[in-house]
């Protein structure tokens, strides 16, 4: 029996599939794109993807770089996309990691909501996506989900991104 159309054992994927989909990430790693791109105003996903020389978006995952070293891992099934929300997202289900870090900056006892309708707050929240502005990016295309799945935790844990990717459930 597979899970998500996945006909490899967890010692394969261990073993044998995470670690190639880690050195292509690290290959990209070597050329990464700047935020900035993602957060043009103006310019939508489509606009990006036709640069990248893609006719959609795609699913994979996603690292963000700090002077190199990486501080962010992430996974959608609309990676162009899903950099755009991060700089551009206006509410804190859009700009999620930009929430989480204008949260650690300015701590709160506040409901989402409420946090985004406070404007000390959301001046926070703007500076935390001008900051994910600032940073660079690099991606893969991995079309299996549970392959997917696992590589964001085993990426995780391999480029050492724990402050940001904690995994704790809401």
């Amino acid at each position: 029996m597979s899970i998500g159309n996945c006909k490899l054992t967890f010692s394969e994927l261990a073993s044998q599939v995470l670690p190639v989909h880690m050195e292509r990430l690290r290959q990209a790693i070597l050329k990464p794109y700047q935020m900035e791109l993602f957060g043009r105003k103006g310019i939508g996903p489509s606009n990006i993807l036709e640069n990248f020389g893609h006719r959609k978006d795609f699913t994979g995952c996603y690292v963000l770089l700090q002077n190199a070293a990486p501080v962010y891992v992430g996974i959608s099934r609309t990676v162009v996309q899903r950099l755009c929300q991060h700089v551009k997202g206006r509410t804190h289900y859009d700009a999620s990691l930009a929430y989480r870090i204008a949260s650690d900056n300015i701590p709160h006892g506040l409901k989402r909501d409420a946090a985004m309708k406070n404007p000390a707050f959301k001046r926070e929240f703007e500076r935390a996506q001008d900051y994910l502005k600032s940073l660079q990016v690099a991606f893969i295309e991995i079309q299996n989900d549970l392959e997917l799945y696992l590589f964001e935790v085993y990426c995780t844990m391999e480029l050492k991104t724990f402050k940001w990717n904690t995994f704790r459930t809401h």
